[in-house]
């Protein structure tokens, strides 16, 4: 029997793309078909490029195939991640108006990440960029006192019929956080499918608008919240924050390998390295490398990975977060002229 393409074509119309809830075909997902004889070979884009789901895609596409055509049908199909180009042309099912969705992650607790997040939110920010944060910190969030909303609640808002939960908004940011749900003197005792759950209901339930760039602040180590957040939602990359000394940076190490396993695959930006050197307020001028110095740089060199900057070690960063307005909001101190330095170097590296 001769395979015809417009019978190959008819059955690929029947497998949906599983982020996007349309089908291969009307999404212009299907490439490079051949058909040579009882053998079609195919390349099919698939909106997230981690492994399980390029494997989930061919299963679908050879079963589909094999199905309507014939068992004996000898297939080479290859699954590749959409271009930058592509994903700016095929609309995200979740969260559609959101540019950039950047994760910030750390390998081990108490390097600032939640710190970095939030000022680098800010840093953005004032550059005239929109932005939102999700604290996905479950277990120990943070940003509500950092940005002074501990008592804020979301509200509800009406879209197309569907009630939607809508972000707080503080110095112009939108975010979300588990905190916002929770007493802020208990403790969140959840077993990793419910705070997985929750998590995934801050992308799916709420209503963020048109964003540049949301921001992911994750919690520390490795589990099922990073697993559950790459397998639900689109990650465009992940920047990595490590201070320089080695106890740090083994944690980094693994932080890096998570995120390039063949089942998770997201891109690294960079790593960024905090706390990289103490300036004391009255000797601005002065360097003290109390954690050892260049610590992440050279992770970063000896991984290939782009480092992002290094961001000093200041008591007005600390006064900022517990007062609830990030430093990097300031204006010419040496905190956020190092923020801004770290933006444009985040910014091109995003959209490079």
């Amino acid at each position: 029997m001769e395979i015809t393409r417009e019978q190959v074509i008819e059955a690929l119309s029947n497998v949906m793309e599983p982020d996007l809830k349309k089908d291969i075909v009307a999404l212009n997902l299907v490439d490079e078909l051949h058909i040579d004889n009882d053998s079609i070979s195919a390349t099919i884009k698939v909106s997230n490029p981690a492994m399980h789901s390029r494997n989930r895609m061919k299963e679908a596409v050879e079963f589909t195939l094999k199905k309507v055509i014939g068992k004996d049908i000898h297939l080479d199909i290859k699954i590749a991640g959409l271009s930058k180009e592509e994903q700016a042309i095929v609309p995200r099912k979740v969260l559609p108006e959101v540019k950039h969705i950047i994760a910030i992650a750390s390998g081990k607790g108490g390097v600032g990440k939640s710190t970095v997040t939030a000022n680098l939110a800010a840093s953005l920010s004032k550059k005239g960029y929109k932005v939102g944060i999700v604290d996905a910190d479950i277990y120990g969030p943070s940003m509500p006192t950092m940005f002074d909303v501990v008592d804020d609640r979301p509200t509800m808002i009406d879209i197309e019929g569907v009630p939607k939960i809508c972000p707080v908004m503080a110095y112009g940011i939108q975010m979300l956080s588990i905190g916002f749900f929770t007493d802020k003197d208990n403790a969140i005792v959840w077993r990793g499918p419910m705070a997985s759950k929750a998590l995934t209901q801050l992308f799916t339930d709420s209503h963020w608008g048109a964003l540049d760039y949301l921001l992911i602040d994750l919690p520390p180590g490795t589990g099922d919240i990073h697993l559950s957040l790459v397998q639900n939602v689109p990650l465009d990359g992940v920047i990595i924050v490590s201070t320089p000394q080695e106890v740090a940076l083994a944690d980094a190490r693994k932080g890096v390998n998570m995120f390039r396993l063949d089942n998770i695959n997201v891109p690294i930006l960079g790593i960024i390295e905090n706390m990289a050197w103490f300036t004391p307020a009255e000797l601005p001028e002065n360097k003290y490398y109390i954690f050892g110095k260049d610590g992440a740089k050279d992770l970063a060199e000896t991984m290939g990975i782009p480092f992002l900057g290094h961001l000093p070690l200041v008591q007005s960063i600390r006064e900022a977060g517990d007062k609830g307005r990030p430093a990097a909001f300031d204006e010419n101190t040496p905190l956020s002229m190092a923020f801004d330095e770290l933006v444009r170097t985040f910014v091109e590296q995003v959209e490079s």
